[in-house]
C-alpha cells in the first residue's frame, strides 16, 4: 500500500522546540510521566464510576434518581477514557511499563480494546494525523464526510444537521461493531494490524465476554431488561457525543489542514512536526475544568507533538510550543472555547458536506 514520506532532512523546527521542553524539564527536575494531579484523578473517577454502577444495580430507586446517575456514569467513563486510559496507553502515565499496560486496560473494561487502540491512534492517526486513507479517525462512516478526499453522497448536506446522533452511536459501533472488524479484517482502515499472539486473542474475548456480563447480563438480572436498556442506551449516547466530540475539535475545526494519499507514495515537503502543527488545533485551553476532565486533550498541539509526555504537562510546554511557533512563523491554532470549537467543527462538517465541484 501507499506510504507517506515526510521531509525530516533538516528536522530544525522540531529539533529547536525539543530542546526548549528537554530544558524545561531538565530546569524544573520534572519527571514528563503522570504525578499526583494524574493519581488523583484515577482515585477520583474509577471509584466513582464503582459505587454508581453498583449503586443502581442495588437499591432501588426512581427513575428521577437513576436516569441522571446513567448519565453522570457515561461522563465518568468517558473521563476515564481521557484520563487514565488515553495517558496509560500513550505510555506516559507512569515511568513503570507494566502500569502503562495494566491502567491501559481500563479501555478493555470500557468495552474497547487497547491492542487496536495502541496502533489505530497511537501509530496511525499521530502519524498521519488528517491525512485521508491512513487516518482511521476521519473515516468513521460512510455517512460522515470528514475529508475533502473523501468520496460525497448526497446525504452529506446534511450531516452538519445529524452529526450529534452520529456521534450518540459512537460507542456502540466501536464496541459492537469496529472491534470485531479490525479483529475478522486484520485490518485498521486501509491498513494491516500487527499479529496479535495469543495472549492478545485471549485478553479481547474474555474483555468482550466480561463486558457483556457487567454491561448487560448482571444489570438485566437485577433491575429487567428494560430499566437496563434505557439505563444503558443513556450511558453509551452520552459517552459517543462526549468521546466524538472532544476528538473530533482538534482536528475537524477550522484551520487545520487536510491530505490524502493514493495508490502512490505521497511526499509531504515538511518535517513531521510541522505537518502535526498544521492539522492540528486546541480548545479552552484557559478552562481550567474542561481541562481537568478531558485529560489535557483541549491540549491536542501538544499531546501530538509529544504523545508521550503526560497531559498534567502540558499547560506549561504549550507556553514554549507557542513561543516556537512564533519563531519559525508557524500557526497555532488554538480556540479561546470549547463553544467555539464546536462552532467551527459544525462549519467545517457543513463545508464538507457540500456537493463537490
Amino acid at each position: 500500500m501507499a506510504k507517506v514520506i515526510f521531509n525530516n532532512r533538516d528536522h530544525v523546527f522540531f529539533a529547536s522546540l525539543k530542546n526548549s521542553v528537554e530544558e524545561y524539564f531538565k530546569s524544573n527536575n520534572l519527571k514528563k510521566t503522570g504525578n499526583w494531579k494524574l493519581y488523583s484523578k484515577t482515585l477520583i473517577l474509577i471509584p466513582s464510576a464503582l459505587i454508581i454502577y453498583v449503586s443502581l444495580l442495588a437499591f432501588p430507586m426512581s427513575a428521577w434518581i437513576a436516569l441522571p446517575l446513567c448519565v453522570l456514569l457515561g461522563l465518568i467513563f468517558s473521563s476515564i477514557g481521557f484520563n487514565v486510559m488515553h495517558d496509560a496507553c500513550h505510555g506516559s502515565y507512569s515511568s513503570k511499563k507494566w502500569v502503562n499496560n495494566l491502567l491501559g486496560l481500563s479501555l478493555n473494561a470500557l468495552g474497547g480494546n487497547a491492542f487496536f487502540w495502541k496502533q489505530k491512534h497511537n501509530i496511525l492517526h499521530h502519524t498521519y494525523t488528517n491525512i485521508a486513507g491512513l487516518d482511521d479517525d476521519i473515516a468513521q462512516s460512510k455517512l460522515l464526510r470528514q475529508s475533502p478526499a473523501q468520496e460525497w453522497m448526497p446525504i452529506h448536506r446534511y450531516q452538519h444537521i445529524y452529526l450529534p446522533v452520529a456521534y450518540a452511536m459512537t460507542i456502540f459501533m466501536w464496541v459492537g461493531v469496529r472491534d470485531f472488524d479490525k479483529y475478522f479484517k486484520r485490518k485498521i482502515h486501509n491498513t494491516p494490524i500487527q499479529k496479535m499472539n495469543r495472549q492478545e486473542h485471549i485478553i479481547f474475548w474474555v474483555s468482550k465476554i466480561f463486558y457483556a456480563l457487567f454491561y448487560v447480563v448482571v444489570p438485566i438480572y437485577f433491575v429487567g431488561w428494560l430499566p437496563w436498556l434505557i439505563g444503558f442506551t443513556i450511558m453509551g449516547i452520552v459517552m459517543g457525543i462526549v468521546l466524538a466530540y472532544v476528538f473530533q475539535l482538534a482536528h475537524a475545526v477550522e484551520g487545520p489542514e487536510f491530505e490524502a494519499v493514493g495508490d502512490d507514495d505521497k511526499v509531504i515537503e515538511t518535517e513531521w512536526a510541522i505537518h502535526q502543527i498544521k492539522t492540528t488545533a486546541n480548545f479552552a485551553p484557559r478552562n481550567k475544568w474542561i481541562s481537568w476532565y478531558v485529560g489535557g486533550l483541549n491540549y491536542q498541539v501538544e499531546h501530538h507533538l509529544f504523545p508521550r509526555i503526560c497531559h498534567v504537562h502540558y499547560p506549561e510546554v504549550s507556553k514554549i510550543v507557542k513561543e516556537q511557533c512564533e519563531k519559525f512563523q508557524l500557526p497555532y491554532h488554538s480556540f479561546d472555547t470549547m463553544g467555539k470549537a464546536i462552532v467551527s467543527h459544525t462549519k467545517i462538517m457543513k463545508q464538507l458536506g457540500q456537493k463537490v465541484a
